[in-house]
């Protein structure tokens, strides 16, 4: 057998260099000198805040909480996480000196003898300003968050969008484990989508990597039902075009279409709803109620719902090409919406593959709702 010839390298060629980034690889804060023994970690929600506290080595939680999120208000915000960090670290039975109770030696300790914090926020750092972008948390928006909390809460932080979060913990020690290249969603009231590559994050070089959510519906379907409109014969396609209008001011957003009340807006639609009247249906339960119950509309629906996630999922595969797809958040739980998808793939996402298989499983996330929070905690475990 011959051996093929060696390619000439390519002449370097001069790269400008990148501008610093306020993101995981830069701490707000002093970066501990070794890995602390005990990870904290916060998710952001636009609802409650959830905090726990790992060990970092078995991963084993030593403590978990939530408490509300104080809404469109920054400062308290700020105040709920410093406080939540403060009583996890208690709970964990770690001393605010730093000096564990437990025997574990304080490495790991911030300057301040505080442990450092990972958090997971709905939108992400901008390279750019150094301010919180994306969030659909309004009032997080123009925010230098990460610094503002450091100086809050006297704690090294870390922040990564919520997504991120969910697919480094799916791949540290849940569904995705050992996998090298992960893509984790969240479908729930909103779409998020994350990468994790070797069990870290992949930010991208504008810290928006993986944001599926924000761009359009993949080989849209061109039926359309307006109101008072016969109902379409192929009932299990989606009525997509334009498409429902999104809060980035775009339309047709796959957000709008496979988040929560994507669902239900769709479902009320098909009932000859106005527009106005379907965006204003938020709620994905009432439709997954109405489905057990054998509505014809509800049924259809979800039968749409699953088409578009197929082909949402072919348009990641054909991109990136991951090992593995996690789903988390709310719609991850419901087994009308994942059973087809997670037990067999192939008919709902081979049709629009570039490829011969589907080869990539797509997995509930095994930690669930913990998912996000156990890889905020994951943020700083320097080691992996």
């Amino acid at each position: 057998m011959t051996t093929a010839a060696p390619r000439p390298s390519a002449p370097a060629r001069p790269r400008p260099s990148a501008p610093a980034r306020p993101d995981d690889s830069h701490p707000t804060t002093a970066r501990p000198a070794a890995p602390a023994p005990v990870l904290l970690g916060i998710d952001l929600g636009g609802t409650k805040i959830a905090g726990i506290a790992i060990d970092r080595l078995s991963g084993r939680t030593l403590a978990h909480m939530r408490v509300p999120t104080p809404r469109d208000d920054y400062a308290g915000t700020l105040a709920a996480i410093g406080d939540l960090a403060t009583r996890l670290e208690q709970a964990a039975r770690i001393a605010p000196t730093g000096i564990a109770q437990t025997g574990i030696a304080p490495t790991g300790i911030a300057p301040t003898g505080m442990l450092p914090i990972g958090i997971g926020i709905p939108g992400a750092i901008s390279p750019k300003t150094g301010l919180v972008k994306n969030a659909n948390s309004l009032w997080l928006n123009d925010r230098p968050l990460d610094r503002d909390l450091a100086a809050a809460s006297g704690r090294a932080v870390r922040l990564a969008n919520d997504a991120n979060c969910l697919a480094v913990s799916e791949a540290s020690d849940g569904a995705a484990a050992g996998a090298g290249v992960v893509f984790a969603v969240i479908l729930g009231t909103g779409v998020g989508g994350g990468i994790a590559i070797q069990g870290r994050v992949h930010h991208g070089a504008d810290a928006i990597a993986g944001e599926w959510g924000h761009v359009p519906m993949p080989w849209a379907q061109p039926w359309s039902r307006t109101a008072g409109a016969a109902l379409p014969p192929d009932a299990d396609r989606v009525p997509e075009l334009p498409g429902p209008a999104c809060y980035c001011g775009r339309s047709g957003c796959i957000e709008t279409l496979l988040s929560g009340p994507g669902l239900a807006g769709d479902a009320a639609r098909l009932r000859g709803q106005d527009e106005a009247s379907a965006l204003a249906c938020r709620s994905a339960e009432a439709v997954i109620a109405d489905a057990r119950q054998g509505d014809e509309m509800a049924i259809a629906a979800i039968m749409r719902w699953r088409h578009r996630l197929g082909r949402a999922f072919a348009m990641v595969i054909n991109l990136l090409d991951p090992d593995a797809i996690v789903i988390g958040g709310g719609l991850s739980q419901v087994p009308e919406l994942m059973d087809a998808i997670t037990c067999d793939p192939t008919p709902l996402i081979g049709p629009w593959l570039f490829s011969d298989r589907v080869r990539t499983p797509v997995v509930v996330a095994r930690h669930g709702d913990d998912s996000g929070v156990r890889g905020a905690a994951r943020l700083w475990d320097v080691a992996r």
